[in-house]
């Protein structure tokens, strides 16, 4: 919410299991104007990551029940964390594009970002739907794209070589989804390894579709500078905006 008062176009939450989600109460929370979900029996906001493989009808009824609530939901196959890549989530995907756009029966896996944005509806929550579903995971977003009228969009990183990211951005663009962000470091790369913009901007040549450019954005002037660097066609920032939301204001960071 702080991001989106200082000007972020969009905004995304943490991540949370479906399982837990389906579990939850929806209430609209008049104090700062946006959607809660909160556990039965508690007061609990649900939003928290949990490490936990469910079955795909906690995703379709979770889905069912929040996308009205959601501007767009976006599928984090970039997560570099141990528990996410030993649960075959998050960037454990980058090894296995079949599993991206494969049309076998099967259920979606790992992350789904629910952007919010202020200028689409008041009451959009922003939040994450960690959708962790079982082992036969292959059409990802093909199965996202065929059922839902909500946009769906895709963040990856990149592979080893840049050859390689591009073929995946490819395969990901022929899926349908609206844009594609982009991190600039590989799995291994650590956040002290200044991140590859110019790798990005490999990506961005090659697509159609809008590509957002992530890694190492700190100030106000890095959207422009990352922006020019990459050809991106927008910016997405993480820690930048989690050690001060006021990084998207352009008269600069509140202290």
């Amino acid at each position: 919410l702080l991001a989106a008062h200082y000007g972020a176009d969009i905004t995304y939450g943490e991540e949370i299991i479906d399982h837990k989600f389906v579990k939850c109460e929806r209430r609209v929370n008049e104090h700062i104007g946006s959607t809660d979900f909160i556990e039965k029996g508690t007061e609990n906001v649900v939003s928290e990551p949990v490490m936990k493989k469910e079955t795909g009808w906690y995703f379709r009824l979770a889905l069912l029940i929040q996308c009205k609530d959601v501007a767009a939901i976006d599928i984090n196959m970039g997560c570099p964390k141990s528990f996410s890549i030993s649960g075959g989530m998050g960037a454990a995907l980058l090894t296995k594009p079949e599993l991206i756009h494969d049309v076998c029966n099967a259920y979606p896996l790992k992350c789904f970002f629910f952007p919010f944005s202020p200028t689409l509806n008041e009451e959009l929550l922003p939040f994450v739907l960690d959708s962790s579903t079982c082992s036969f995971q292959n059409q990802i977003l093909t199965t996202l794209k065929r059922n839902l009228d909500t946009p769906v969009t895709c963040k990856i990183r990149l592979l080893k070589s840049s050859q390689d990211t591009v073929e995946l951005a490819r395969r990901i663009e022929k899926t349908g989804v609206s844009a594609l962000a982009v991190h600039g470091r590989r799995v291994a790369d650590r956040l002290r390894d200044p991140a590859k913009w110019c790798e990005i901007a490999d990506v961005v040549a090659a697509l159609s579709i809008p590509v957002i450019a992530n890694g190492d954005i700190f100030e106000y002037d890095d959207f422009q500078c990352i922006k020019d660097a990459a050809g991106a066609s927008s910016v997405m920032v993480a820690r930048g905006a989690l050690w001060n939301a006021s990084i998207f204001s352009p008269k600069g960071k509140v202290s």
